[in-house]
């Protein structure tokens, strides 16, 4: 029985499809989403770069100024999630995204994961998509949301590749 589904997100433009999608699975379920966006270490190890360059910032006013901006990036996401509340939670983790993931789902004992995946960029090449790592790694089951322009592109890889066999 699913009780508890992880819902990472990282406010792309699929965002709302992924929260939409995961609540319409948690409703008849009467399972709770955890929803997480992981901000990478990276990202404040380039902070502290640039303040080491004399300019004035910080990796304490950087987080500040991203986690307000992102509550509030998600207040208009979950405004038209039907779910009560109290099915739905929100928090904030820093470091690397997979482990950071892989942890909450074993000490929130999460059933499921439904994530996004993204296209192929210069990151993944080097470090390999979060979502690819969660496949391998994750001990629940992960649900790879794709929404309409995906699912299509995806489909008209395969049918050329497809015509290419016959």
């Amino acid at each position: 029985m699913v009780k508890k589904i992880l819902v990472p997100i990282a406010f792309s433009k699929y965002s709302q499809g992924i929260l939409n999608y995961a609540a319409g699975i948690a409703e008849p379920l009467g399972a709770e989403l955890l929803v997480v966006n992981v901000i990478n270490e990276r990202d404040l190890q380039a902070v502290n770069k640039i303040a080491s360059f004399g300019y004035k910032v910080d990796t304490e006013s950087y987080l500040k100024t991203l986690k307000s901006e992102k509550r509030e990036e998600l207040k208009k996401l979950t405004a038209s999630m039907t779910l009560p509340d109290e099915q739905v939670s929100f928090s904030f983790r820093v470091g690397d995204p997979t482990n950071e993931l892989l942890k909450l789902v074993v000490d929130k004992n999460i059933d499921m994961v439904i994530m996004g995946i993204k296209t192929h960029d210069v990151r993944h090449i080097f470090a390999g998509s979060v979502a690819e790592r969660m496949f391998h790694k994750c001990p629940v089951t992960v649900v790879s949301y794709r929404d309409e322009e995906i699912s299509e592109r995806l489909l008209k890889r395969f049918m050329r590749h497809r015509k290419k066999e016959e």
